[in-house]
């Protein structure tokens, strides 16, 4: 990728104002210890990981399997290829007595339960047994099932998980990362905001009995904790993915492999905490000169307007906006036809001359392929474009005034 040209400045959200009085940057503290085999904090808002702790680290994944299996249902409750008010007869391999010592919903064979309530028994209730009759339902057996799991995993860019199951009991091929779980989340809450609505119901009853949701952080008054997923075996520990939201501003934090309850519902409010107190998501804005049109060899039209990507946001320690530095570079000798939201380009955020963070340029409109006769000057022309461009040179980071 080759630039074109440096951004000489960019105004942010907030009021100049609120910078004043800011003249050195102010020392960020450092993250909290966690005691976990692995945890990330991230930011819902611009995808940015805030902290981490061997973040990649392949890991059982307990009930975590969950939230795959959940995000799977509610992609087809979306499409309308299932019901809520669908009747689910339940199977001897979704018996509740198949899952001895182990959480569930306590289904018998033969009962018919909805999908509503089955997805309430596997998002509150964590009912591995919950799990199966949903995913035969869903697929028709569980083998699919757990295909389509896999697939969406691959989709979203969980490049270090592997589902072999639906519920998350230990299984010597199955595994997951802290980053990937964080990853599926956040798809989560922006795909499938009324599903995602569940995790944060306290409690459910089904047949008489009811069942806590086992997140504890979901009492906790200091926080706007709505999610979303415990998860437990020998193998794995103790685990828990959390999110909350304040002042606009949505965390979400994953400890995987604590050694209680208690200290995974700790080390969470912990980075939540710290995430909200020192960071915040900041939207820079660019003028039109700044983020110009790009250039569409035999297009129509022939220049694209262009946008940055991820809804433009970035997460930025607080108080140090003024130390923020940037680089804008553009693809060249782009070639028509380009799709919507295509990328051209990215924006590199520096702070303290570390990289902070890329935001990608995209496409902000679709460009077709001109009739041939309206391409005849860029035959000519796109020769000379590309010796110019040739040319490399890097830009200087720009000071933000």
């Amino acid at each position: 990728m080759t630039p074109v040209r440096t951004i000489v400045k960019f105004t942010l959200v907030a009021a100049a104002s609120m910078l004043v009085g800011f003249s050195h940057a102010a020392p960020l503290p450092s993250p909290p210890e966690v005691s976990a085999k692995a945890w990330v904090l991230m930011s819902y808002g611009s995808g940015q990981v805030i902290a981490s702790d061997n973040e990649h680290l392949p890991l059982a994944p307990a009930s975590l399997t969950k939230i795959m299996t959940s995000y799977v249902v509610g992609h087809e409750l979306q499409a309308g290829h299932i019901a809520n008010d669908d009747t689910v007869i339940i199977s001897e391999n979704a018996w509740g007595k198949k899952f001895p010592g182990s959480s569930k919903m306590f289904l018998n064979v033969g009962d018919e339960v909805s999908v509503d309530d089955l997805n309430r028994g596997v998002i509150i209730s964590s009912g591995n047994d919950a799990t199966v009759a949903l995913a035969e339902h869903v697929a028709g057996h569980q083998s699919a099932f757990i295909e389509m799991m896999n697939s969406h995993a691959e989709r979203l860019g969980m490049l270090d998980s592997y589902f072999t199951n639906s519920h998350g009991l230990d299984a010597d091929d199955q595994f997951t990362t802290a980053y990937d779980m964080a990853l599926l989340t956040r798809a989560f809450i922006h795909d499938l905001p009324d599903t995602y609505g569940l995790f944060k119901e306290k409690s459910f009853t089904f047949g008489k009995i009811k069942q806590g949701n086992r997140n504890a952080l979901l009492w906790d008054s200091t926080l706007n904790v709505d999610g979303v997923k415990t998860g437990y075996t020998s193998k794995a520990g103790y685990s828990l993915v959390s999110s909350a939201e304040q002042n606009d501003q949505r965390l979400i934090a994953v400890v995987m492999g604590t050694g209680s309850t208690q200290t995974r519902t700790a080390e969470s409010k912990k980075l939540l905490t710290w995430g909200f107190r020192f960071f915040q998501d900041l939207k820079p804005t660019f003028n039109n000169k700044e983020l110009a049109p790009v250039r569409v060899w035999y297009g129509s039209p022939a220049n694209v307007t262009v946008e940055l990507g991820e809804g433009g946001v970035i997460t930025v320690p607080r108080r140090q906006r003024k130390d923020l530095e940037h680089k804008v570079y553009y693809t060249h000798d782009l070639e028509a036809p380009i799709e919507k939201g295509t990328t051209v380009g990215k924006v590199e955020w520096y702070l303290n001359e570390e990289l902070l963070t890329e935001q990608p340029i995209v496409t902000a409109e679709t460009v077709e392929k001109a009739p041939w006769y309206k391409n005849m000057i860029d035959m000519i022309w796109r020769p000379i474009g590309q010796w110019f461009n040739s040319q490399d040179w890097s830009p200087e980071p720009t000071k933000t005034n």
